[in-house]
């Protein structure tokens, strides 16, 4: 495969309005509501990255009646401060890449269809291949293909650029053929503990994401 295509950075946290807040005056740049996920008890802001990769802050929805106990994407739930904890890889062969991650020993979930509503009414629809635990640390990516909806990246607050993905794992060498099949989006060194770190330029100049 060719360069990859980082998609969208997943910042996950307990309070979205807060983490948007937070984020805005770090930044300069205001992310915009991105809606429901409906059924899975999350809402989103989103932030432009430079071309067609975005940043998704993603949060418990008070909103959604969810039953005791549910949990949800991304471990929100087990958060006690905003993290960045996954990231996806744009793809136009889902089934296909996820075939090719199971033969070398990696199976990065069944794809499914998923949808949201934007604030202007919009219905967006796509497909991904996510694995529920979001396995090592999130190091690997998980797989989305936006299907005929228009890109989340074209109408977000722009300002912001992604500079650089870089990961830490334990076994590095060990993740390595799973991440040249999705294009080997991001620098991965060796680290007592599995992590992400994303540097961004922005208004208010370089800033490191973690």
């Amino acid at each position: 495969m060719g360069a990859a295509v980082i998609d969208h950075l997943v910042y996950a946290t307990p309070d979205l309005d807060a983490a948007v807040e937070d984020l805005a005056e770090r930044f300069g740049v205001r992310a915009s509501p991105g809606g429901r996920h409906v059924g899975r008890g999350t809402r989103n802001a989103l932030l432009g990255l430079g071309g067609r990769t975005y940043l998704e802050i993603i949060g418990p929805d008070p909103d959604q009646d969810m039953p005791a106990g549910t949990p949800l994407p991304f471990r929100i739930d087990l958060l006690g401060a905003p993290a960045l904890v996954w990231y996806a890889v744009a793809t136009d062969r889902l089934a296909g890449l996820v075939e090719e991650l199971r033969a070398a020993g990696f199976d990065p979930g069944d794809p499914i269809d998923m949808q949201r509503a934007r604030p202007d009414g919009v219905l967006l629809r796509w497909r991904l291949a996510t694995h529920p635990d979001v396995p090592e640390g999130g190091v690997i990516p998980f797989l989305i293909d936006w299907l005929d909806s228009p890109h989340p990246s074209v109408d977000v607050p722009q300002g912001c650029r992604l500079v650089e993905l870089r990961a830490t794992h334990p076994t590095p060498d060990r993740l390595r053929p799973y991440l040249a099949r999705t294009g080997d989006p991001v620098a991965l060194d060796a680290g007592p503990q599995p992590g992400l770190m994303a540097r961004l330029d922005t208004p208010k100049g370089p800033i490191t994401l973690r």
